[in-house]
């Protein structure tokens, strides 16, 4: 048996008391929850599932829980003006509010959270039904975001208690999308390594990786942490110091301060997945055609068939030690120029396309200058 460095030791026993066991379920809140049902089911292929709004008894909120593979997304509006759900849209635009997390135990995880220096945002809280029992507690995120923990004990309904089934859903047809790879998290210059310190000490995250980019208009430092199973990964981005008008800068802008820019779903076949989503009407970043010219310099040899459909999709390919990546961005898929879709599928790499990060920053700020953003 292979030892464990202490580093890795020390992670394992930190989370450990946690009990983290992956990512629950994603909420955004949204203007009109009707309607992004409708674009996530018609755009990306997320099956209408459940809802709780006023005739389930709910009388502050719509939400409507959609889902396709592991992946369940939470849309949820405001019903009054004065909603403080209402008001973060206000400011900040549809976007993620809550990355949740599946627990062993609410109880314990969000008292080992709090002593360890989490906001609280909510006590654990008992839900029941007859299908059963759910616990889930709150605690502060980066930006407005929130982190719940979610304890499900063999809980049968849909979502949670309050939620009734959607029986009357439209045909959906799946893109393919599998589970949740990670969300991005964009935050203000110098904030980077606090949010970096909060997921290690707090949560029990490693650091697995830490990129710099330099384009000839801005440049960005990132870092990724993710849990001791690499089921939840967050990388995190700031601005650089003399950075220009970045797109991180950009998403800071419109959103008003830190938040998650983007969620990446993994797919077992980016190039189908990529055709549906594209032909279903979602708009990809483009980048050049000599970007595929060098292609194999990079990665080794690619089926010519498999090149042909990755320059007609647009699609970025990187590799490491562990095999190959496949990655793709959409534009903004909200009215500000914040929120994006990562459209990512692991051929065993575990890296998160850093040859490719150049080449995506030009091509967003291609997209920038169009929008005088730059």
């Amino acid at each position: 048996m292979a030892t464990l460095e202490p580093e890795v030791l020390k992670v394992a026993a930190s989370q450990s008391a946690l009990e983290l066991e992956g990512i629950d379920h994603v909420e955004l809140y949204v203007g009109n929850a009707y309607q992004a049902a409708h674009f996530y089911r018609t755009m990306f292929g997320f099956r209408p599932v459940a809802r709780a709004g006023l005739e389930t008894g709910v009388r502050d909120r719509l939400s409507i829980v959609v889902e396709q593979g592991e992946i369940r997304l939470v849309l949820t509006s405001g019903l009054h003006p004065d909603s403080p759900i209402t008001q973060h849209v206000a400011v900040h635009g549809d976007g993620v509010k809550d990355v949740a997390f599946r627990v062993a135990d609410v109880e314990g995880a969000y008292r080992t959270a709090v002593s360890r220096g989490a906001v609280p945002v909510a006590e654990p809280q008992v839900l029941q039904s007859d299908a059963g029992r759910v616990v889930r507690a709150t605690i502060g995120g980066p930006g407005a975001g929130v982190h719940s923990l979610v304890e499900r004990q063999d809980y049968m309904g849909e979502f949670l208690p309050g939620f009734e089934p959607i029986d009357d859903a439209p045909h959906t047809v799946s893109t393919g999308l599998t589970e949740v790879d990670h969300v991005a998290v964009s935050m203000e210059q110098g904030g980077l390594d606090n949010w970096v310190a909060f997921y290690k000490d707090v949560l029990g995250f490693h650091q697995s990786h830490h990129e710099m980019v330099w384009t000839k208009n801005s440049a960005m430092n990132s870092k990724v942490v993710e849990d001791a199973s690499g089921k939840i990964k967050f990388p995190i981005q700031e601005p650089a110091v003399n950075g220009g008008k970045s797109q991180v800068q950009e998403y800071l802008n419109f959103n008003h301060g830190a938040g998650a820019q983007h969620v990446a779903f993994l797919t077992d076949d980016a190039v189908a997945t990529v055709r549906a989503i594209r032909d279903n009407g979602v708009h990809f970043l483009r980048v050049p055609g000599s970007y595929y010219d060098m292609l194999e310099a990079r990665v080794g040899e690619v089926d010519p068939p498999v090149m042909a459909a990755l320059k007609e999709l647009g699609i970025l390919v990187d590799s490491d030690d562990d095999g190959r990546l496949l990655q793709i961005f959409s534009e903004p898929v909200t009215s500000r120029p914040t929120m994006f879709v990562e459209i990512i599928e692991r051929q065993g790499a575990k890296g998160f396309g850093s040859g490719n990060i150049k080449a995506l920053f030009e091509a967003v700020e291609r997209e920038q200058e169009l929008r005088g953003n730059i």
